[in-house]
């Protein structure tokens, strides 16, 4: 069994060397681990290949083996995820508000990294590189622990990048790997509060919910995603119908895929013959309300269950309502907070919606696909947060950074 408490240790004296890097040291280095990567593609899709023909053989859903699937294009994009993270400001030093007391003591409260970061996540390898170039920018030492169906992968990429910091001359230990598979390791990671400063979840609900109860270090939440678009009385269906193959249908796997939809029943004897015939030419199963199942005979009656499911398939839930107050109450009620999505030509429907639904990003006329780190120009990002603590939405840079209060005195003492 890997030995945490060494890793730790390493972890530790690596985050104190990293948070001394300049600026220019660091983005130098990342675009070394970028071209490392887009070169060793070959290597990283040979142990991807390994991954995937026992995702095979133990039978996982074509959503799940479409997050672990690697090609040329998504290595290319990991890589120009890592260099658009160079390319960003370095959120480490920014004084993010200074001021004098009227003793002289002048206090600036200035962006630190937060120290060491683990990270435990699920099936997609992109998360290594993701991870590493966001909590490397931000001067973090970083622990990772994927899961075991990713685990030759996820060790393809992680010897590439410790391979590529050697050759800057910058320490490999800037990115761990816990390699051991067996559950009881990571149970015992989330015990390493001594050399952890927080731990960042990603991956499905079970995964979250067993960090949030049983880890010591504190944790940071990303969410599943529940999303939700609501088509109002007053949409454009034309603009509608795209904007939800989109986000259903691009990448059924992700958490940003809408996995619940809500409609107007002023519309629904327009628009749910139409949208039948789109899922159907697109093979998603639709689990609707009884209205919605007299004009889609084919639909699955929904449960309370498929209101609040994340299908990560080619499924969703229709349900019909009297109003943007009832849609927004309904998404309330079943959503993770994640992302959810309006689409009317009403500006004051779209005003209510934007202010009423609870959640990390809510969007009007658009695909909740975009809540993505690169789609919001972050360059990558480490997850998104559900919760309302530090951080909220595509976590980027600031949001793995913390902050501490500098004081610069000429002889002052307190009376």
């Amino acid at each position: 069994m890997v030995d945490l408490n060494q890793l730790g240790e390493k972890a530790f004296k690596a985050k104190y060397e990293l948070q001394g890097l300049s600026t220019d040291i660091k983005n130098k280095a990342l675009a070394v681990v970028a071209d490392s990567l887009v070169q060793n593609a070959p290597k990283i899709l040979e142990a991807n290949s390994i991954d995937l023909e026992n995702a095979v053989k133990n039978g996982m859903s074509q959503g799940m083996q479409d997050r672990l699937r690697l090609d040329v294009k998504r290595i290319e994009a990991m890589a120009e995820g890592i260099r658009q993270v160079a390319a960003l400001p370095d959120p480490v030093g920014e004084v993010i508000e200074e001021f004098e007391r009227p003793n002289g003591l002048k206090i600036s409260k200035v962006r630190v990294p937060m120290g060491v970061i683990g990270i435990i996540y699920e099936s997609r390898p992109n998360v290594t590189a993701d991870a590493f170039s966001l909590t490397f920018k931000s001067g973090n030492s970083t622990i990772l622990k994927g899961g075991s169906d990713a685990i030759n992968s996820n060790s393809a990429i992680t010897d590439v990048i410790r391979d590529a910091l050697a050759s800057c001359s910058i320490t490999p230990d800037a990115i761990l790997l816990i390699r051991d598979t067996d559950r009881e390791v990571t149970r015992q990671f989330m015990k390493l509060n001594e050399y952890v400063d927080v731990l960042i979840p990603r991956g499905s609900a079970g995964l979250i919910r067993s960090v949030v109860e049983n880890s010591t270090i504190p944790v940071i939440e990303t969410g599943t995603g529940n999303c939700h678009i609501y088509i109002d009385k007053d949409a454009d269906l034309d603009k509608a119908l795209p904007i939800i193959i989109n986000a259903k249908t691009q990448r059924i796997g992700v958490c940003n895929a809408a996995e619940s939809l809500v409609v107007h029943r002023d519309i629904k004897d327009r628009f749910l013959p139409l949208l039948d015939k789109a899922f159907k030419e697109n093979h998603v199963e639709i689990h609707g309300d009884e209205e919605t199942v007299k004009l889609i005979p084919d639909a699955i009656v929904a449960t309370d269950e498929d209101y609040g499911k994340e299908y990560l398939d080619y499924k969703i839930s229709v349900k019909t309502v009297d109003s943007v107050e009832e849609a927004i109450a309904h998404i309330n009620k079943y959503n993770t907070g994640h992302s959810e999505a309006i689409i009317t030509e009403n500006d004051e429907a779209a005003s209510k919606f934007l202010a009423g639904v609870d959640a990390a990003c809510v969007y009007v006329n658009a695909s909740t696909r975009f809540t993505d780190g690169f789609e919001f120009g972050f360059g990558a990002e480490i997850g998104i947060s559900t919760q309302k603590l530090h951080a909220r939405g595509p976590m980027g840079l600031k949001e793995l950074t913390s902050y501490k209060y500098r004081i610069i005195g000429n002889g002052q003492i307190r009376k």
